[in-house]
């Protein structure tokens, strides 16, 4: 099948959708996914943050489609002809989607573990309004304790369903889900602590946003202070093959996390003794450090950096920029 996206061709398989397809091209053209995942079977078409408009059907049937389509769910056609970053009415339109992600959503980001790993953020920054025009009262859930490693933050959700997938279909049985409906919706349970089983940690590495946070990690450091660093080790459990991100806070291992893919997508999901149990360098075979892409807030201070160029002459000038050397490099 040869697609062409945003004026570029690319040839993929049959059943491919346009989404997979962008990310075959790679780039900017790639449209934002909130809800879906490679990894999870039935993932996508929830939040529409992946819009695209469909200028040409196919070969056969060049009509263009009467609406946006969401990307991740429409299979390619041969000779479709798609327009993502190139249509002024997908650029509004996913302004429109990312003003109602945020209508419920509070200003968190402060103290949000989240933040700098946040996709929310990320399209809020690049596709978001510069205020809301929404003037009503917020959500609001009471607080609920869904166990011992899982902080839940229902206030930050914004109902992508990765994590009911996730314990659908890699745990033996799913404990929590969507309650009620309509804009009283949220993720619970029936029972207070019952999320408790070999594999419950992985929810952390699937949600898009803060609503599920690792406790053993909470308020302890930012993302762009650590250092992540590849690890792998022999795991006792026959579904996980222990390869992990280990993030350092000098010597000390603050948060053990699957390994993500480009798309900050889990590459192999990991039990919960890799991640909560094994915090000891002795712990793990250390391969490397971690390739973090320069786009990102945890590249932060992971370069070599070299002093700026002091134009004039000056001790002052000279001195302060020394000194600004050392502590970028300290950090």
């Amino acid at each position: 099948m040869k697609v062409t996206i945003d004026g570029i061709s690319v040839e993929v398989p049959d059943g491919t959708s346009i989404l997979n397809a962008a990310r075959v091209i790679g780039g900017d053209i790639v449209p934002p996914a909130m809800c879906y995942y490679s990894k999870l079977a039935g993932s996508g078409g929830k939040c529409r943050t992946c819009l695209v408009q469909v200028s040409k059907g196919s070969d056969k049937d060049p009509r263009p489609m009467p609406k946006l389509v969401a990307s991740c769910r429409t299979n390619v056609m041969d000779g479709m002809e798609v327009k993502n970053i190139t249509s002024p009415e997908v650029i509004e339109a996913r302004k429109g989607v990312v003003e109602m992600l945020l209508i419920n959503h509070p200003l968190d980001c402060p103290v949000c573990d989240q933040a700098g790993e946040c996709h929310l953020q990320d399209l809020g920054f690049e596709h978001g309004r510069e205020k809301t025009r929404y003037e009503f009262d917020r959500r609001t859930f009471e607080k609920i304790d869904i166990g011992d490693k899982i902080q839940l933050h229902m206030t930050r959700c914004i109902l992508c369903y990765r994590c009911v997938f996730t314990a659908d279909q890699i745990t033996d049985h799913r404990i929590h889900g969507i309650l009620n409906r309509g804009d009283h919706s949220e993720i619970s349970t029936y029972i207070q602590a019952a999320v408790d089983n070999d594999f419950s940690g992985n929810v952390i590495d699937v949600c898009p946003v803060g609503a599920l946070t690792d406790k053993t990690f909470r308020f302890k450091n930012r993302v762009w202070f650590t250092k992540p660093v590849e690890a792998h080790r022999d795991c006792n459990h026959e579904n996980c093959n222990g390869k992990v991100t280990l993030w350092y806070k000098g010597e000390e291992v603050i948060r053990v996390t699957a390994r993500k893919d480009q798309w900050g997508e889990v590459e192999e999901f990991i039990c919960n003794e890799c991640r909560f149990d094994k915090k000891k360098t002795s712990d793990w075979v250390i391969e490397g450090p971690r390739k973090v892409s320069h786009h990102s807030v945890i590249s932060a201070n992971h370069y070599e950096m070299k002093p700026l160029p002091v134009v004039k002459t000056n001790p002052v000038l000279q001195e302060a920029n020394k000194t600004q050397f050392e502590r970028e490099t300290r950090l």
